[in-house]
């Protein structure tokens, strides 16, 4: 196996930052101009993640290219960390919303829209009931306050590394045999251990053992994880988690939000999983806040009996601005026009070349490392195999060498997610799109190979 000197990673990295200063001196000037007006320093917190020195700002966006207001354009593998996964302002989203602006954008009222969201959610995911929301978030958020009120039970249970947005009790990390708010979490309402177990992801084992506790209302997970690295699950663990949670009458919340890339139905329908309740959101409205969450018929009917019927307000759950018209224009015409099983076909297929192409590169110069794929999403690690845990994605983490590889597509025209060099395709992305990709890739792992200085 190839091993990779430190000083030769930390000089191209140095290299790579001086590049990236000398090609962006707008978003530079604007992100020092931005500065003194945000938390953080930075429009959205979560910007301080990005592996450049500072942020590059957008001018425009189209498909699956990216163009800066230092007049760089980019072949966009990142598309928003999926909230782009479609592509950026597919056409026909466009005509359709600018439509409908003239209609009216909210009125706290139903329009039609909604009922064929519900009806085609239910299609992909046999769930017949479902609720809107601006975010995934949100959605998570709702789903759980109606688990522990149709099961009377206090805490939710996630796995060590999820990704379920800034819901409260999800940003809960396994030390050992204790539960720590996540690194970086912000003012934690309540002690975590009131409220959330955990455990690692493809553990059955340590699952049925905190299960078996009996003060849990739901599992809330992902059907692999996505935003710790990619951890795949193991090939009988949705089955298992089916089973248990079964067993202890614990209800099931499958998070979509990301794992969408396995198909028009998510994980869900392309492996048949059987939840209780399902959420998805970010990518189903092409860029215009959405989200969506929906449940079984007994569910409904249990909650739906926990209402007075002489006062029956709900408190807790839903938003002014859920379900508004324009959000649910898109939506519908994201889900008939766009999220198809006809695009992910092409999506699938070009992304079977971007892992193939990322596989020739570590094969042929015998490195330590691995490709994964779901559906559309593709990353690659630096170990021999896939993990199977977050923990083990976070000491097997090389975050100096991630941010090289960063860097290195970005100062030469392909942007890939700065959180474990995850990639997505989408119906506008081409063959040439990622073999531009690849050819990068294998560039730089030939530069970090090379025994010669490199000079300035």
């Amino acid at each position: 196996m190839q091993s990779i000197s430190r000083q030769r990673i930390s000089d191209l990295l140095a290299r790579e930052k001086s590049a990236f200063a000398a090609l962006h001196p707008r978003s530079h000037e604007l992100a020092a101009k931005s500065a003194p007006h945000f938390l953080a320093g930075v429009q959205m917190p979560w910007l301080v993640e990005w592996e450049s020195p500072f942020t590059v700002f957008v001018d425009k966006a189209k498909g699956t290219q990216i163009t800066d207001v230092d007049g760089n354009t980019y072949i966009d593998l990142c598309l928003g960390d999926t909230g782009a996964m479609f592509g950026h302002s597919p056409d026909v989203l466009v005509k359709e919303i600018r439509e409908a602006v003239d209609h009216g954008l909210t009125y706290m009222l139903p329009t039609e829209d909604g009922i064929a969201i519900a009806a085609e959610f239910e299609k992909r995911t046999g769930l017949p009931r479902w609720s809107f929301t601006l975010t995934a978030t949100d959605a998570n958020r709702f789903a759980t306050r109606i688990a522990r009120a149709i099961t009377g039970r206090k805490k939710i249970l996630v796995f060590d590394g999820c990704y379920h947005g800034t819901h409260d009790e999800t940003l809960a990390r396994l030390d050992g045999n204790v539960i720590n708010p996540r690194e970086g979490s912000v003012g934690p309402p309540v002690d975590l251990e009131l409220t959330t177990r955990v455990v690692e992801f493809n553990d059955i084992a340590a699952l049925e053992k905190e299960l078996a506790k009996g003060d849990v209302a739901c599992v809330l997970t992902e059907p692999a994880l996505t935003n710790a690295g990619m951890v795949l699950p193991d090939d009988d663990f949705h089955s298992k988690l089916r089973a248990v949670t079964r067993e202890h009458e614990v209800l099931l919340i499958i998070d979509e939000t990301h794992t969408i890339s396995s198909g028009p139905g998510g994980y869900t329908q392309a492996h048949g999983l059987e939840p209780d309740m399902f959420v998805i959101g970010k990518p189903i409205g092409g860029g215009i806040p959405a989200a969506v969450y929906g449940c079984t018929e007994e569910i409904a009917t249990r909650f739906d009996a926990l209402l007075d019927p002489e006062h029956p307000v709900v408190v807790g759950i839903g938003g002014t601005l859920a379900g508004n018209a324009l959000s649910l224009r898109a939506v519908r015409t994201m889900l008939e026009q766009v999220i198809t099983h006809e695009n992910y076909e092409h999506m699938f297929e070009i992304a079977q070349r971007l892992e193939a192409g990322i596989r020739k590169t570590i094969e042929d110069n015998e490195l330590p490392w691995h490709v994964s794929r779901m559906g559309a999403r593709v990353e690659y690690g630096h170990t021999t195999q896939p993990r199977r845990t977050a923990h083990e994605v976070e000491e097997t983490t090389d975050s100096e060498l991630e941010q090289l590889l960063h860097l290195y597509c970005l100062n030469r025209g392909v942007m890939i997610t700065p959180f474990h060099n995850m990639m997505l395709t989408s119906p506008s992305t081409s063959e040439a799109d990622v073999d531009r990709h690849n050819e990068l890739f294998a560039e730089c792992v030939g530069e970090l190979l090379t025994a010669t200085e490199e000079s300035s």
